[in-house]
C-alpha cells in the first residue's frame, strides 16, 4: 500500500511540476505580449497550484504513513506555505521565486523537481 501510494504521489507531483513549468513559460510569453497584469495572473495560478499541494495530497500521504509520510507532509506543507504567503502578500517577485533557491541557474531543476527525484530514489 505504501509503495503504491508513493508511486501515485510521485505521478501527481510530476504533473504539478509540469504545470508549474508551463505556467512559468506562459507567464514569460504574456509578459512580453500582454504586460505585467497578464504575467501576474499566470504567477498567481502557479502559486495557487503550489498552495494546494498539502490539501490535494493529503489522502496519499496518509496512505504512505510512517516517517516517510510525515516527511512528505512536512515538505509539501513548506511548498504550500511559501505559495500561500506569496499569494497573501501579492508579491509578483515572491511568486516568481517560488521553488527556486537564490543560486538557481537556468536549466537546472527547481526544488519540486529535485524533491520528486529524491522520492523516486526511495520508491
Amino acid at each position: 500500500m505504501q509503495n503504491q501510494a508513493l508511486a501515485e504521489l510521485i505521478q501527481y507531483l510530476e504533473e504539478v511540476a509540469r504545470r508549474v513549468r508551463q505556467l512559468e513559460e506562459e507567464g514569460d510569453a504574456v509578459l512580453n505580449s500582454e504586460g505585467q497584469v497578464a504575467f501576474q495572473v499566470k504567477l498567481e495560478e502557479k502559486a495557487e497550484l503550489l498552495a494546494s499541494l498539502g490539501e490535494k495530497t493529503w489522502a496519499l500521504t496518509e496512505k504512505i504513513g510512517g516517517d516517510l509520510g510525515d516527511e512528505v507532509v512536512q515538505k509539501l506543507e513548506q511548498f504550500s506555505m511559501s505559495a500561500s504567503t506569496a499569494l497573501r502578500i501579492g508579491s509578483v517577485f515572491f511568486m516568481t521565486a517560488l521553488l527556486y533557491p537564490e543560486d538557481h541557474k537556468p536549466g537546472e531543476p527547481n526544488d519540486l523537481e529535485n524533491y520528486i527525484a529524491d522520492l523516486k530514489k526511495r520508491a
